[in-house]
């Protein structure tokens, strides 16, 4: 049987594994060290690509990462504009394998948490993910290459390492509390690589 592959963006020293695959690979701007569990390597994601082969990971997450990069970047010839969220989006999907699953959480409009932190260059909206997921697609415009079948988009509280689809009582419960004293500040997308 093949061992299954995961990829955190964004990961720092501690990548996660939400689908609990077998092999865990991270990607972070900094350096970090190496740990026998997992191998990291260093890419800067607004304007690298990612750092493994086409069809590679059987899952992809982003925690708190969508919101850091860019929506556009100047070109290296300053003449022309990069649009380097498109562009991790299709290496996102380059990536991963056919069917493969990208799990993302991030701050959202109109929350203050979208806003607060004065890195948060890409301000992400209820309806971000439609540029990039069936039937439109619609970042096909600016260059996007891939396509995405909706799986799940939510607001969720940033809080926990997954969001179960399937909530027991008590994690229901907590839900509850937390629609009704709006503390659900991100939005969570989970989304399947078409190919």
């Amino acid at each position: 049987m093949e061992l299954t592959r995961h990829l955190d963006l964004g990961c720092g020293n501690t990548p996660r594994n939400p689908y609990k695959r077998d092999l865990l690979y991270g990607v972070d701007v900094k350096s970090v060290s190496m740990h026998k569990d997992y191998v990291i390597k260093k890419a800067n994601l607004a304007i690298e690509k990612i750092p493994f082969e086409d069809n590679f990971f059987d899952s992809v997450s982003a925690y708190d990462l969508l919101e850091h990069i860019p929506r556009t970047l100047m070109a290296s010839d300053q003449k022309d504009l990069v649009f380097s969220f498109v562009e991790l989006m299709n290496e996102i999907w380059r990536v991963l394998k056919p069917g493969g699953m990208f799990y993302a959480v991030t701050p959202a409009y109109p929350r203050s948490e979208a806003f607060t932190d004065p890195t948060h260059v890409n301000i992400i909206t209820g309806r971000t993910h439609h540029y990039f997921t069936e039937p439109h697609c619609g970042a096909r415009a600016y260059g996007f290459k891939g396509c995405f079948k909706v799986k799940r988009v939510k607001w969720v509280r940033s809080k926990y390492e997954f969001e179960p689809i399937r909530l027991n009582t008590r994690q229901a419960l907590r839900k509850l509390g937390d629609m009704l004293k709006r503390r659900n500040s991100h939005i969570l997308w989970e989304l399947h690589a078409i190919k």
